[in-house]
């Protein structure tokens, strides 16, 4: 139906009343009687061109009355139409009064069932369409006050009286059912009110900001109109349904939610002096608002309480959460909070927050017994807030408790002072850290400096899945930012591991929380110690020391996609370079190798070890494929003096022996697949590569 079909029911509800008013009495005793009149004006409508002619047969009991009005405006509930036409039997009821029952209908509308009955001190009017009807009831003793009843009425029919209050709604399906009291005194603005349900109701703007979808309650209603100005009273509860306000999403409970609202409207948008939401437990809220024409929000000023806030996440804040990747968190505890926005977003918050658990549903994070006040301040008058918890994991990882002593001021919340955490027997020592909630066009942002010392690498391992590294891991993140959903490290990440020094810069994540978050980073190894790197790995053994690099490295949701890597050994004075023969075999088959020796094959079984000079290996990730290379790709250059063999023609050199047995381990496949490559770096840490000797 177009919007102007579904305006039409109210609009002649008033022809009908007019009708009733100045056509009848002058034409009911005539045998024909037509009346023209150029302009009928009550207190709702103004009736224009209303052409009234009545067919009455001498002696019989009924006649027949033919109505059409060329235009109809009702300015205070929105509504303008023009050719309704009305045709029915008019016949006595036998009390003194008239009634009469027909077709109605509005250019190519769909027709609709108009019954009218006027007696002597009253006017009766029923419209229908299928089960839903309209029924307005006046008495003359009061002749400014009307009741309209409303059953099973589509909501669609109302959207006019929408308009007049908020242009930019659509009224999408719904019913509702009304004993409402239309006043409409000469001097004074038009009321509408009385007792209002509604069911299934559904709305939206085009811009799809604003939607609601299966809404129900009971409302106590009071409209008044006055000129451009238009005042909202509502009072009653909501009763299931879903509804969004930009990234708000809230999906309301069977269970009935109390809400009182007061607004003011005009063409500079709408006030809301008065907010009351109660929905038991879980969520109390008491406040006021305004609001451009359009919907915007241009200030809100909220208290909120919970009580109860593991429903909150389903019921209130899956459109957020949902956002940032946090779709899965759960809730327990107790708040009290009040917020304060502007159109550009967040003014001045503050929370009280009472054994507050957070729990990440994919366990990535969790947080208990939060407890303390949070206060941000968007003015340069600081505050000053404290917020401790009790403990919690990340990514499986325990940390231990601590207090933050916050400070807030010009939009921003940090630390007053370094904040230390137990974790993973060491400590996690924030050396600052600040926020900046989103405004405007402008989304979160955060940064901070953390120190890491003492961190056990091997309860770090086992929480990551891997393997069972042994030492302590301690670094610095000197200048870490978080911007447009995207996490970054200035300064780069340092760390002392398998006592020698691994460095990563350039490191940055994209979506940290979201979906398939993204890591880049270039790393370099210095001075490894290769005994310690292969026995965490049940790689076999090989002594000595290891540089390298990983440049950039690009995982998506934490699979290596792309990378350009390189490893090698470095001399060192007074450590042995050595490698055992289970090594060598591990070499060989993660990179498609053999190894050759000047001695016979079966000798070099007699030996657990060898000597080298060197060992390098290098691959560059890109497209699922692993382009190999060996000394040769790796810094320091080619193996210039190590002879060819026939057997090495062709390939790369990735063990350079020293002494005797002299081996060599050369490769052969410079491009392997993969996912090849890391099943075979599996079998070789479960252990399921034999040893072969060639």
């Amino acid at each position: 139906m177009s919007p102007r079909i579904l305006r039409t029911p109210f609009a002649l509800v008033f022809a009908a009343l007019v009708l009733a008013a100045c056509a009848w009495p002058h034409a009911a005793l005539a045998r024909t009687a037509t009346a023209t009149i150029a302009r009928v004006t009550t207190g709702l409508a103004t009736l224009d061109r209303v052409e009234v002619r009545l067919d009455w047969p001498a002696e019989a009991e009924a006649g027949t009355l033919q109505l059409h009005v060329g235009a109809l405006s009702a300015p205070s509930l929105g509504y303008a139409f023009r050719d309704l036409r009305w045709r029915c039997p008019l016949r006595r009821d036998g009390a003194g009064g008239w009634r009469c029952a027909g077709e109605v209908a509005s250019g190519g509308a769909r027709p609709m069932r108009l019954d009218v009955a006027l007696g002597a001190a009253f006017t009766d009017v029923v419209l229908a369409q299928g089960e839903a009807r309209v029924e307005v009831h006046r008495q003359a003793a009061a002749p400014d006050a009307t009741r309209v009843d409303l059953v099973r009425v589509p909501l669609l029919w109302t959207q006019a009286l929408l308009d007049r209050a908020w242009s930019a709604g659509r009224l999408k399906q719904g019913r509702a059912d009304a004993r409402l009291t239309v006043d409409a005194p000469a001097n004074a603005p038009l009321r509408v009110s009385g007792p209002l349900t509604i069911a299934g109701a559904g709305l939206e703007t085009a811009d799809g900001a604003i939607a609601a979808e299966n809404l129900g309650g009971r409302f106590a209603l009071d409209m008044r109109f006055d000129g451009p100005r238009t005042s909202v009273g509502l009072d009653g509860a909501l009763q299931g349904g879903e509804f969004l306000y930009g990234s708000a999403y809230v999906a309301l409970p069977a269970t009935p939610v109390g809400l009182t609202i007061a607004a003011a409207g005009d063409p500079r948008g709408w006030r809301l002096p008065t907010i009351a939401w109660r929905d038991g437990k879980a969520l109390t809220a008491q406040g006021q608002a305004a609001f451009d024409p359009g919907g915007g929000l241009q200030a809100l000023d909220i208290a909120l309480r919970s009580d109860d806030l593991a429903p909150l996440p389903a019921r209130y804040l899956s459109g957020w959460l949902g956002s940032a990747g946090l779709g899965d968190l759960a809730l327990d505890g107790a708040l009290d909070a009040r917020l304060r926005l502007d159109g550009e977003g967040l003014r001045d918050a503050e929370a009280r927050l009472s054994q507050v658990t957070l729990r990440d549903g994919k366990d990535r994070f969790r947080f208990d017994g939060l407890d303390g006040d949070v206060r941000y301040v968007g003015g340069a008058t600081p505050a000053s807030s404290d917020l401790a918890w009790r403990g919690g994991q990340l990514y499986g990882l325990a940390f231990g408790a601590t207090t933050l002593a916050l400070r807030s001021a010009d939009g921003r919340i940090g630390l007053r002072s370094p904040a230390t955490l137990p974790a993973v027997g060491g400590s996690l020592r924030f050396d600052r850290f600040e926020l900046r909630p989103p405004a405007g066009e402008r989304r979160l942002e955060a940064g901070f400096g953390l120190t890491l010392d003492g961190i056990d690498i091997g309860r770090l391992a086992q929480g990551f899945g891997w393997p069972a590294f042994r030492g302590t891991l301690g670094g610095r993140i000197p200048d870490a930012r978080y911007a447009n959903d995207r996490l970054s490290f200035e300064g780069g990440l340092d760390m002392a591991i398998f006592d020698g020094q691994v460095h990563v810069s350039s490191l940055a994540m994209e979506r940290p929380f979201g979906v398939a978050p993204t890591l880049s980073a270039d790393v370099a190894l210095r001075g490894l110690d290769l005994l310690a790197v292969t026995e965490v790995f049940d790689f076999g053994s090989i002594s000595g020391r290891l540089d390298g690099s990983i440049r950039d490295l690009r995982l998506v949701d934490w699979t290596a996609t792309a990378f350009d890597a390189e490893f090698h050994t470095v001399p060192r004075k007074g450590e042995r370079q050595r490698i055992s023969q289970r090594a060598v075999q591990n070499i060989s088959s993660v990179g498609d190798a053999s190894f050759v020796s000047t001695l016979q094959g079966k000798l070099i079984g007699l030996f657990d070890d060898f000597g080298y000079r060197r060992i390098g290996i290098a691959c560059r990730l890109q497209n699922t494929v692993c382009t190999m290379s060996g000394l040769e790709g790796v810094a320091g250059g080619a193996a210039a003096d190590a002879p060819e063999t026939s057997g090495s023609a062709g390939g790369f050199t990735i063990v350079e022996g020293a002494g005797l047995p002299r081996l060599r381990v050369v490769g052969f496949n410079r491009h392997v697949d993969w996912p090849t490559l890391v099943e075979r770096l599996q079998a070789v840490g479960s252990g399921d590569v034999a040893p072969v000797i060639h």
